[in-house]
């Protein structure tokens, strides 16, 4: 593989691994009011073939965050308990912000490294034409 393309694989590969972890952390957002759920994280692994690192990221499975859910007081909830209280989410929008920021400033670092490598690309191509 030639420099160009394992430089545009790699930088895909980030892309594509920001695009799904910011698609976790919108969906986070987007249930936080959610009785009982749980936040999903999505760790990253480093892709290896013939025993050599390339560069490149993949996700791995989805986790739930196992932290202590919220304990909401609401009486009038239909899933309260005796005392009141149910289940909230475990989601802390602060975090999901901060995350989303983290995977969008990676995601336009990634696309930038992309664009340059196929620049970088078109500009060898065209030299060679000359």
């Amino acid at each position: 593989m030639t420099d160009f393309q394992n430089s545009l694989s790699v930088s895909a590969s980030g892309l594509k691994a920001q695009a799904q972890r910011l698609r976790h952390v919108s969906e986070n957002i987007a249930n936080a009011d959610t009785p009982g759920y749980r936040r999903k994280t999505v760790p990253f692994e480093n892709v290896v073939a013939a025993g050599q690192a390339e560069g490149m990221v993949k996700t791995g499975r989805v986790k739930l965050d196992q932290s202590d859910l919220a304990r909401v007081y609401d009486p009038s909830h239909p899933m309260a308990d005796e005392t009141g209280h149910f289940d909230g989410s475990n989601v802390d929008l602060v975090i999901e912000i901060a995350d989303a920021r983290e995977a969008q400033r990676s995601y336009e670092a990634n696309l930038k490294m992309f664009d340059q490598a196929r620049q970088m690309s078109s500009s060898l191509m065209e030299l060679l034409r000359r």
